[in-house]
């Protein structure tokens, strides 16, 4: 038996408010202390993912993955079944609740630890918290009033990604007068819909939405300035891993030896305000982030 990282506590016995704050976010039946740095591993069950599509499309390849990232460190594991990367084309919903919740059903089964859907249909959504999902990652941001609906009708931990316009045209011109700006407000406004919606704010985290609709340089001012978004006071997802900025900083232009640098990014994330970081490279990351724990005098 897997031993899950600490924390992360489930059922009744957690004895969490869904009042807020970013020290604890609250995701269905779990509730994950966030003062542990947290490791969110990605599992793209898509053909086209800008970095690892193809390798995990059929189910059993996808759920030995999914157990090897928990094996690995991971706190969440994140299910994906349409690639939002610059310039894709969408997938019918019907499509990926096919790709997503054959996955997530095995996973929920075997693992200790809450599973998140990555998807922008409010249809997937519902068919993943029925498998056993426990966090619905949006990142269109909840913008479809039906996917609030879903969220407001379960008890599921959210995050709300800002994007620029859509994955098809999102990296075609973006400009800001200022970007951080613009995302940290935009990111309010809509955690406040959710609020009002009646979705607890314990439930509520945040993503600045790396490398969607922004250039390099955005992508480093987001991150330089991250504490301004971890003012909003929700706990801060980030998600650099293997990105194109990443590649560009480095001079690699492949996705997947971008590894490093994605761990650069997950570590100056952390050290900045962010609660979680969404990673390809999980064992890695997590040694890393073990090691400036240590170096900070603190427990990891």
């Amino acid at each position: 038996m897997p031993v899950w990282p600490s924390g992360i506590t489930e059922g009744e016995e957690a004895g969490v408010s869904d009042s807020g704050g970013s020290g604890v976010w609250r995701c269905g039946r779990y509730a994950l202390r966030l003062d542990l740095p947290r490791v969110m591993g990605i599992l793209n069950v898509t053909p086209d993912s800008f970095s690892d599509g193809g390798l995990y499309v059929s189910d059993d390849r996808a759920i030995e993955h999914g157990l090897a990232l928990a094996s690995a460190g991971a706190a969440i594991v994140d299910v994906g079944g349409e690639s939002t990367r610059p310039g894709s084309a969408g997938v019918e919903p019907a499509e990926e609740v096919s790709r997503v919740r054959p996955v997530t059903a095995a996973l929920a089964r075997r693992l200790g630890i809450p599973l998140s859907v990555d998807t922008r249909h409010p249809a997937v959504a519902s068919e993943a918290l029925r498998a056993g999902a426990s966090i619905i990652n949006d990142v269109s941001g909840f913008r479809d009033p039906e996917m609030v609906a879903v969220a407001a009708d379960s008890d599921a931990g959210v995050v709300i990604m800002h994007m620029l316009g859509e994955p098809s045209t999102m990296q075609e011109d973006p400009v800001y007068a200022d970007v951080v700006a613009e995302v940290r407000d935009h990111l309010a406004d809509r955690a406040a819909v959710l609020e009002a919606a009646g979705i607890a704010r314990g439930r509520i985290a945040v993503d600045p939405g790396i490398g969607f609709g922004k250039t390099s340089a955005h992508n480093l001012e987001l991150l330089r300035r991250l504490p301004e978004i971890a003012a909003l006071g929700y706990p801060v997802v980030v998600g650099a891993s293997r990105k194109r900025f990443i590649g560009e900083v480095t001079g690699e232009p492949v996705p997947a030896n971008r590894t490093a640098g994605s761990i650069a990014a997950a570590v100056w994330a952390m050290e900045h305000g962010a609660g979680i970081v969404r990673v390809h490279d999980v064992k890695q990351t997590v040694e890393a982030l073990r090691v400036w724990q240590a170096m900070r005098g603190r427990k990891a």
